[in-house]
């Protein structure tokens, strides 16, 4: 069997999850990728074809010139309509187009929302070809928060105060991307959560989430996530009729929401598997196989009622970040490790003696160390032990 997947630049996700799935199902996979040189250094026995996959004619006459197969399939934020747009045409199994649009489109998802009834967040959305100035007569209330309007990774993503420092902050935002659509909204306060689901278009599996603790405005840097094996079910409930209305239900989806006073409230939909390793930390917390069952139901199989994952894990994510730009001179390398039970894993995420500004972003990441176990405060304990001995170390 044979699977197109379409790529940005290469990620964990794919080449320490979605690449070794595939190969254990027997799957021969094509990479459709406009950065081809770096996929070829990283996954050099996978096959490589250039291509400009954010152009949906472009993705369907490279999979018609090689055969449609199987599959096609995108782990990427950015590509999610390019795929199913292409799954469609070949009639094959995939998400559907107008949701994966919604989920990345900020301002229509917020739209779409709203009309079915279930939640109206007062927004305003700055067109590629608009003046920053047109939001200080938006009437939106303060503090609200500005972002791209199809951004991921907290990128540029910041709180404004006033109609003033709102104007300001876009000024900035298009001086970094020229001609950027931007969406600015009204601030939901409450605490950040995550919901993990994995479905076929009939079944759907909830498989719990992550409490995440952010850096204090006005940037939104994730720091650490806590495993959260089952929100509360009123939670779960609003979340997922949320979801359902945008019609979102195949494959994997992670989605960030906030709780205020029992309310449930969508910050976005990342219509694809988590990341930052939390899915490698979900596939060995789980005990199931992850990335091969979302390969699975983009070949049409269905999911089993019961995925038989495990309930009695607790896990920790946490993020060794940049506070300054600069030349990192020292940092851990890569390691595993059993401590008291809990496995540890470090990984790098940037290289000793490369250069770079201080993003504000998910982007100063320098490296993340996942742990899991069976009891919350000893995997806590673990990790926070670990940071304490390790340094790293950047030079202006």
């Amino acid at each position: 069997m044979r699977m197109h997947l379409l790529a940005l630049n290469p990620t964990d996700s794919v080449s320490d999850g979605f690449l070794p799935a595939a190969a254990r199902l027997g799957l021969d996979v094509t990479v459709l990728t406009d950065r081809p040189a770096a996929h070829r250094a990283r996954h050099p026995d996978t096959e490589v074809v250039e291509c400009d996959v954010q152009d949906v004619r472009a993705v369907i006459g490279r999979i018609a010139a090689d055969g449609p197969g199987d599959a096609v399939f995108t782990n990427s934020d950015h590509l999610q309509t390019q795929a199913a747009l292409a799954a469609a045409y070949f009639g094959l199994p995939g998400k559907d187009w107008r949701a994966a649009l919604r989920a990345k489109n900020k301002a229509e998802m917020r739209r779409h929302l709203a009309a079915a009834g279930l939640d109206t967040v007062r927004s305003a959305q700055l067109g590629p070809d608009e003046e920053p100035d047109a939001l200080a007569a938006a009437g939106l209330p303060y503090p609200c928060v500005l972002k791209p309007r199809e951004g991921v990774a907290s990128e540029d993503v910041v709180l404004a105060e006033g109609p003033g420092e709102l104007v300001e902050r876009a000024e900035e935002i298009r001086a970094r991307r020229p001609g950027a659509a931007l969406v600015a909204e009204e601030y939901l306060p409450g605490e950040l959560y995550t919901m993990e689901t994995l479905g076929d278009g009939r079944t759907l599996h909830v498989l719990g989430g992550f409490h995440t603790t952010v850096s204090p405005p006005p940037a939104f840097i994730e720091e650490r996530h806590a495993y959260v094996a089952a929100h509360p079910e009123p939670v779960t409930a609003q979340v997922l009729a949320q979801l359902d209305a945008l019609g979102v239900g195949f494959g994997a989806c992670h989605t960030e929401f906030v709780v205020h006073e029992g309310r449930a409230r969508l910050i976005e939909v990342n219509y694809r598997v988590i990341g930052d390793q939390c899915d490698l930390l979900l596939d060995r917390l789980l005990d199931i196989p992850l990335f091969a069952h979302i390969l699975r139901t983009h070949l049409g199989e269905p999911l089993p009622a019961d995925l038989g994952a495990r309930t009695d894990g607790a896990a920790r994510v946490r993020y060794a970040l940049a506070d300054r730009a600069g030349t990192l001179t020292a940092a851990p390398a890569a390691q595993d490790r059993t401590v008291d039970g809990v496995r540890l894993t470090y990984r790098p995420l940037r290289e000793v003696g490369t250069t770079h500004p201080h993003y504000r972003t998910n982007r100063d990441f320098l490296g993340v160390a996942r742990a899991t176990g069976r009891d919350q405060r000893t995997v806590d304990r673990v990790v926070e032990e670990f940071f304490a001995a390790e340094r790293w170390e950047i030079t202006r």
